[in-house]
């Protein structure tokens, strides 16, 4: 354990309670210090929840160490049950509570609630959040769901939803109108908005919508063996996901894959004259793994992005994010360590960044526009607006959403044409569309701090026999006239006039390199 100011998860008791809160009729009590109340924040701050998570907190106190603790837990069961007559309660312990071994679970069994009590074991130590609620959705329907004749139309059961999910609220509706285009019925949508009664009717189904792995699998992997319900695996997250997923829809209920593309404008958008710019445009992949294996196909594949680097910090997920990395090349990058990725995103130097709320702190401090794609995010990403990315309508929103921080078309020209204005010069402070703070400005001539040098140029001096002892600088003229170059290529301009530098010798660049620089590629 280590001492962080971020991170990617919490520990799993989180998970839980993020289970228990997405769903009605459900109550957690949880033997836990005070201290650990935090995390209702989560829900009523960044959220906007209109109420406090179904928790029960037991609150021990350090003078209770050394009395009866198991005793305050029962206490608390009690008066939990008592308070909010729930369906079913989960019981299980914190991070900290974990370690005083006061087995919340055998001690809520031996009570004779009259409700069904379901124990988590959650090793805080060893597992993270995602754990937490792939298992606690997993305990729940374990113990509450049975195989049952199956409905008279052909339906399905919606799995994987949770709160303080990334959109999960919009991708329901969404994944929703995709099965009504076909004629198939929803039975249980779990566990967002589900009371312990539904999930005792999941066997009605005829398969399982596995919206998000990370939420769900195991549960729709015990559903698939205790009630024969067969389970998609693609994620309609794309132009392209979505076509799939609607015919592995389709294969499984035995109706026609129909579809309804009235709604759908991203094909044509991305082929319009501003999105042009998009092509080539260097990328960065971080969060979830089933967001980043869907944002890879859309960025290469739908957008004509360049992915330089992917990677997720679900370390259960890391065999398959290795091998789609391979698929692109890339060495992936597991971890949850927010400063290694920096560091990576640093010497990848991408043009943008698809990643979490994380990645657009570390966008901010490098000066890379950010869209954030994935779980964890802030307060900014529960829009009040219908704003999903599955189907559809979802692929809409991921245009809008990666191509904003691009600042795409007339708008910028304009900036670029007024660039002297007063209100506009680069000077004036960063903008709606960047992350650079004013620079300081220097003596005509003088040399400009040192430029960070991405790891392709690396790669580049070392092919050209440059020693990499050399300091690379821009003079001030040569800095002011680079930035007339339109945004779009300013990049690309850059990265060649320094591996020209670098192939004459020169350590200083100036207007003369750089249109010496122009030339020499021309050829």
């Amino acid at each position: 354990m280590k001492l962080t100011v971020w991170t990617y998860e919490g520990p799993p008791h989180v998970g839980a309670m993020r289970v228990a809160t997405g769903m009605k009729g459900l109550h957690y009590v949880l033997h836990a210090p005070q201290g650990d109340t935090y995390a209702d924040l989560l829900f009523t701050m960044i959220e906007r929840r209109d109420h406090r998570p179904p928790v029960t907190y037991t609150t021990f106190e350090g003078r209770d160490l050394g009395a009866d603790t198991a005793g305050i837990f029962k206490t608390a069961c009690m008066d939990a049950y008592e308070r909010f007559r729930p369906q079913a309660l989960i019981v299980g312990a914190s991070c900290t509570a974990e370690l005083i071994q006061d087995d919340p679970g055998g001690l809520a069994e031996a009570m004779d609630i009259p409700v069904p009590v379901i124990a988590l074991e959650l090793p805080s130590y060893q597992r993270k959040e995602g754990f937490g609620t792939d298992e606690t959705f997993y305990q729940i329907v374990k113990a509450l769901a049975r195989p049952m004749a199956r409905t008279p139309e052909i339906s399905c059961n919606i799995l994987g939803p949770v709160a303080l999910g990334f959109r999960h609220r919009d991708d329901i509706e969404e994944v929703r109108s995709l099965l009504w285009e076909m004629g198939i019925g929803v039975n249980v949508v779990a566990p967002l908005g589900a009371t312990p009664e539904q999930i005792t009717t999941l066997g009605q189904a005829h398969f399982n919508v596995m919206l998000y792995p990370e939420h769900s699998e195991t549960a729709c992997r015990h559903l698939e063996k205790v009630c024969g319900q067969p389970y998609t695996k693609t994620v309609p997250l794309g132009v392209g996901a979505t076509h799939d997923f609607v015919a592995e829809v389709a294969a499984l209920a035995g109706v026609e894959p129909r579809k309804d593309l009235s709604r759908l404008r991203q094909p044509w958008w991305s082929k319009s004259v501003d999105s042009t710019y998009l092509t080539g445009k260097r990328v960065f992949l971080f969060g979830d793994a089933t967001h980043v294996k869907a944002a890879a196909r859309i960025a290469r594949d739908e957008m004509g992005f360049e992915v330089v680097g992917l990677g997720c910090y679900n370390r259960e997920f890391a065999r398959d994010i290795r091998a789609l990395a391979r698929d692109y090349g890339l060495t992936a990058l597991i971890t949850d360590d927010y400063l290694e990725v920096e560091k990576a995103i640093e010497e990848a130097a991408p043009e943008m960044i698809l990643g979490t709320q994380m990645e657009r702190h570390i966008g901010k401090r490098l000066g890379i526009p950010c869209a954030v794609i994935s779980a964890p995010v802030h307060v900014q990403d529960f829009p009040a607006r219908y704003s999903p990315q599955m189907g559809w309508e979802g692929a809409n929103v991921i245009f809008d959403t990666w191509i904003h921080p691009l600042v795409m078309g007339l708008e910028e020209h304009l900036l670029h044409m007024f660039r002297e204005d007063f209100e506009f010069h680069d000077e004036a402070g960063p903008s709606h569309h960047g992350g650079h703070a004013p620079k300081p400005v220097a003596e005509p001539g003088a040399p400009v701090a040192e430029t960070a040098r991405p790891a392709q140029d690396a790669q580049d001096d070392a092919a050209s026999g440059s020693t990499g002892s050399d300091v690379m600088v821009w003079l001030e003229d040569a800095e002011k006239e680079l930035k007339k170059i339109p945004f779009f290529v300013r990049g690309k301009a850059r990265r060649n006039t320094e591996k020209f530098a670098a192939e004459q010798g020169v350590t200083e660049i100036s207007i003369d390199t750089l249109y010496e620089a122009k030339a020499h590629y021309a050829r």
